[in-house]
């Protein structure tokens, strides 16, 4: 990473935090799956769960980080390939290569599209607290093999461009499928990357190209939703002595909804709970994350359990302190600036 020439700030004031990511990515991040036909469903459903989510949001007063495909960004394909790079990783698997089936170029938004999303893009913008960041321009795959840091550096410019053409600024990142690599991370902060969701430190969830997950590890991370595995997974707040892009630990994903399961849901969102209130007492945070498409189907059961996480956090705000934070203005009080504006000016110049 970076070196940056910035005395360690003590970013805690007393108080931990719930931060809440976003993987906003529709047909982008499960183009490749077999299962890919039974799930449009999910993805259609995600533009009615947006504006639910945003509305619960708005209502808890919650800051949260959506990150974004650059890809959505567009109207039309043909707008996309203006601004797709010519460096193109050159993945072995070639299925992972989006740029392989594009739609039509005259594809274009509507009310029922996966593959464009600029209205929800520019709905999210304006909702008070969110901000809109990076999932890569086109769902890159950081550990997959034909992955190279300039193909890397080629497309984090193109998702720059993307979102600096809808007049914003993009300085925090997730990298898809979680496949965090510090070989790519001087690129990020090249790019004006201050804030990156890092995995749990658990073995269960450490970054790996998909050839090399197991069954064995899925199932443990699946279980992991119910009964305490890995721990609370609480994070400290993270620092710049190490340089930028500072790291921002994930915590736990929140699992949809799922009918087969139904019995276990009271265990699923208790194991969330026990993690807020430990992150609230300890002073560190706590980071929540999920897809919007996971809310596709099943809204009202998925917005149902996501409203009970809420109250527990305003619970913990009330007793605690406890805040909410996006990913930049967490990256800003390490920084000593405090809010996403003054992060953002910071990137600027």
């Amino acid at each position: 990473m970076v070196d940056v020439k910035t005395r360690n700030i003590e970013t805690r004031n007393g108080h931990g935090a719930m931060v809440i990511s976003l993987d906003f990515e529709l047909y982008w991040g499960v183009r490749h799956l077999r299962s890919l036909n039974g799930y449009v469903r999910n993805l259609v459903g995600a533009r009615v769960a947006i504006p639910a989510i945003l509305e619960l949001f708005r209502e808890y007063g919650i800051h949260a980080t959506w990150a974004t495909v650059g890809f959505l960004f567009f109207e039309r394909t043909r707008e996309l390939l203006r601004i797709a790079p010519t460096r193109r990783p050159l993945y072995k698997n070639r299925k992972l290569v989006p740029y392989d089936d594009l739609p039509p170029e005259n594809e274009q938004e509507s009310s029922d599209s996966i593959f464009f999303a600029p209205s929800l893009i520019r709905m999210i913008a304006k909702t008070a607290n969110q901000e809109v960041a990076t999932h890569s321009f086109s769902h890159y795959y950081c550990l997959e093999e034909g992955a190279d840091i300039e193909s890397f550096r080629a497309d984090l410019r193109s998702a720059r461009r993307a979102a600096q053409l809808s007049d914003l600024e993009v300085t925090s990142l997730v990298f898809p499928k979680n496949q965090e690599s510090r070989d790519f991370l001087d690129v990020c902060a090249e790019a004006g990357i201050l804030a990156y969701r890092g995995n749990p430190r658990s073995w269960l969830y450490s970054p790996r190209a998909d050839a090399s997950e197991t069954a064995v590890r899925r199932l443990v991370r699946l279980l992991d939703n119910y009964v305490p595995l890995s721990g609370n997974n609480c994070g400290d707040w993270p620092t710049v002595d190490t340089g930028l892009p500072v790291r921002v630990p994930a915590s736990r994903f929140l699992r949809p909804y799922s009918p087969p399961v139904r019995f276990l849901e009271p265990l699923r969102l208790a194991r969330i709970k026990r993690g807020l209130t430990a992150a609230a007492k300890k002073a560190q945070l706590y980071h929540l994350w999920w897809h919007p498409h996971n809310f596709g189907c099943n809204l009202t059961k998925n917005c149902e359990a996501l409203r009970q996480i809420l109250d527990h956090y305003r619970m913990l705000q009330g007793i605690y302190g406890m805040e909410s934070l996006n990913m930049a203005e967490v990256a800003g009080r390490c920084l000593g600036q405090g809010s996403l504006g003054s992060v953002q000016t910071a990137v600027r110049h």
